[in-house]
């Protein structure tokens, strides 16, 4: 049988999927709806979604792993991930650290993002 026509829950468990306690994964939706799958590891950079993930059951999200955000436009949550990406990568890095590029158009909406994320 090919990886392809197993079923879903094979296929998740193999990959670590987006539901359950130990979920390797988890669903950041933006206000206009769309859904961007990150590491959990990455996104735990962020002390808001840390909080809402991690707590002892206070916040849906900690059951779901899926966290909405209605005051964070697609364009800046897709920046955001990209964040949490180099943040995990760079930190600790003996290497050097190349700049993270934030285009211009989006500064101010990236930087209230950030605020309330605490990342």
């Amino acid at each position: 049988m090919t990886e392809s026509h197993q079923p879903a829950s094979v296929i998740d468990t193999k990959y670590g999927g987006a539901e359950g306690a130990d979920a390797m994964y988890v669903k950041l939706v933006s206000q206009d709806d769309h859904e961007f799958y990150v590491k959990r590891e990455y996104a735990l950079t962020s002390g808001t979604i840390k909080a809402m993930l991690s707590g002892p059951g206070q916040f849906r999200e900690n059951e779901t792993n899926e966290v909405h955000f209605r005051e964070i436009p697609s364009h800046v949550l897709q920046k955001v991930c990209s964040y949490f990406v180099y943040k995990v990568r760079y930190t600790n890095s003996t290497s050097e650290i190349p700049e993270f590029p934030i285009p211009p158009e989006i500064c101010l909406e990236l930087l209230m993002a950030a605020n309330f994320l605490d990342c």
